[in-house]
């Protein structure tokens, strides 16, 4: 779908008004159609105080736009045979057994065991350090990490997944979704089945195959000059931002931990290369990376009709979840113009990607501003693309 001028201009004016508005630091744009890149645009800096721009070859961190790549791992393994999605998580990961619930009235064991199948449809029963009652115990969990992150140091993929597995969970695996740390549990799942770390499997699996350079849970010396500054908003404009976040930070050197949920960095032609084969049904520069029947199990959405209402607000509206990502199934519900079958995931810091098979589609955006997510920006950007 080609755009053409007029959708152009207006789409460098929604992101030159909200970088000038301080909605972000600066953002870039890649449209491809069929696998081909038809329209790339950018707007902003990369470090606003040393004033360097957005290119387009600038490395953003993904956070939680990393849990597709997470997803189509595990995929990976389970089309060769060396796992089954109803695998219980505790044949990887100890800390996994006998696992208890919180209620109100006290801790209840499980019904029965997380599997990996709960943890693609974020209905494991697992918390992020916020919104639940168990969220204080992963709170002070990653609070102890980042302690040690500072140091130099920090909890290993492993480690850190058994701990999280030690913690009470918030509800009976399976009975509700929760956006979660299942992501993270995933990665060191494909760590123990594998045998080799999570971060060489990504890179021997998916990276090198398809070119993607500049993807990986930490920049390079030689690279750091093209890493984007991250930002926060505060009043009367935006400040550099340099904490931790879900143990994840230090991107100076190889983490201990390998956040299958939020670790990685990229770029939007790396990006533009994973979303590409996903659009191909597996194939990156006639290569094949995964079956075809794999990928359409990987972009299929998962959770039973009961569960799609207690995830489908503000920009979610219209989608179902699974395999860590939204796929639409009713696009009339969603805020703005989208396409049944559409896939795709955000990150926290405003990184977004959307495959668009009805429409040949493939939508990236980066930046690099915290609590984000799918922003007002990218909206706007979606319904002047699909207009």
């Amino acid at each position: 779908m080609p755009l053409n001028g007029e959708t152009r201009k207006r789409i460098q004016a929604v992101l030159d008004l909200a970088v000038s508005n301080h909605e972000l630091a600066g953002g870039n744009l890649l449209v491809l159609t069929n696998g081909f890149q038809t329209f790339a645009a950018d707007s902003g800096w990369a470090d606003i105080e040393k004033r360097v721009p957005v290119r387009h070859d600038s490395i953003f961190r993904l956070y939680s736009q990393t849990k597709p790549i997470t997803a189509a791992a595990v995929a990976l393994l389970m089309e060769r045979g060396v796992i089954d999605i109803m695998d219980p998580v505790e044949q990887y990961l100890p800390g996994f057994r006998d696992q208890k619930v919180w209620t109100e009235d006290g801790l209840v064991p499980v019904n029965r065991p997380v599997t990996l199948n709960d943890l693609l449809s974020m209905t494991a029963g697992l918390t992020y350090p916020w919104d639940t009652q168990p969220a204080s115990q992963v709170a002070e969990l990653f609070e102890r990490d980042h302690e040690e992150i500072r140091k130099g140091g920090g909890m290993d993929t492993v480690s850190l997944c058994n701990a999280l597995g030690r913690l009470p969970l918030c509800f009976q695996p399976g009975e509700r979704y929760n956006y979660s740390t299942c992501a993270d549990v995933l990665g060191a799942v494909v760590e123990i089945a594998d045998g080799r770390p999570f971060s060489r499997f990504l890179r021997e699996e998916f990276f090198e195959p398809m070119r993607m350079k500049d993807t990986g849970f930490y920049v390079p010396a030689e690279k750091q000059d093209r890493f984007v500054t991250c930002y926060r908003r505060v009043p009367g404009g935006l400040e550099p931002y340099h904490g931790l976040h879900l143990c994840v930070g230090d991107y100076t050197r190889e983490p201990a931990f390998a956040s299958g949920g939020a670790g990685l960095v990229s770029t939007l032609d790396d990006y533009a290369a994973f979303a590409s084969m996903l659009m191909s049904g597996g194939l990156s520069r006639g290569r094949r990376i995964l079956r075809e029947a794999t990928v359409r199990w990987l972009t299929s959405p998962q959770l039973p009709q009961h569960l799609i209402p207690t995830i489908s607000g503000g920009s979610l509206a219209g989608f179902s979840y699974g395999k860590l990502m939204r796929v639409c199934v009713n696009p009339g519900q969603y805020p703005g113009l989208a396409s049944p079958g559409e896939y795709g995931w955000d990150g926290w810091l405003g990184t977004y990607f959307a495959n668009i098979p009805e429409e040949g589609l493939t939508i990236l955006f980066c930046e690099n501003t915290v609590d984000t997510g799918t922003s007002a920006v990218v909206r706007k950007i979606r319904n002047l693309i699909l207009g």
